[in-house]
């Protein structure tokens, strides 16, 4: 069945089935979503390894410097 065929026989039921039927879809969805969001132990505290630098975090000047040169790449 299409997604058109599909959608044409959703709209022909009564608004509490139409209810129902979305919350199964959206059910699905959130199932399916989850198994896939799965982070192996462990991972989180590599991922922050990799992330470490010997430099300093910069200032609060660097930080709009940078959003400004960004900006002006942007919209210039």
């Amino acid at each position: 069945m299409s997604w058109q065929e599909l959608r044409k026989e959703a709209l022909q039921l009564t608004v509490s089935d139409r209810l129902a039927l979305a919350e199964a879809i959206i059910q699905s969805l959130q199932f399916e979503l989850e198994a896939r969001q799965k982070v192996p132990k462990g991972t989180l505290t590599r991922l922050r390894g990799l992330l470490k630098t010997d430099a300093l975090p910069p200032t609060d000047a660097e930080i709009e410097a940078m959003l400004e040169e960004r900006l002006e790449k942007k919209y210039l």
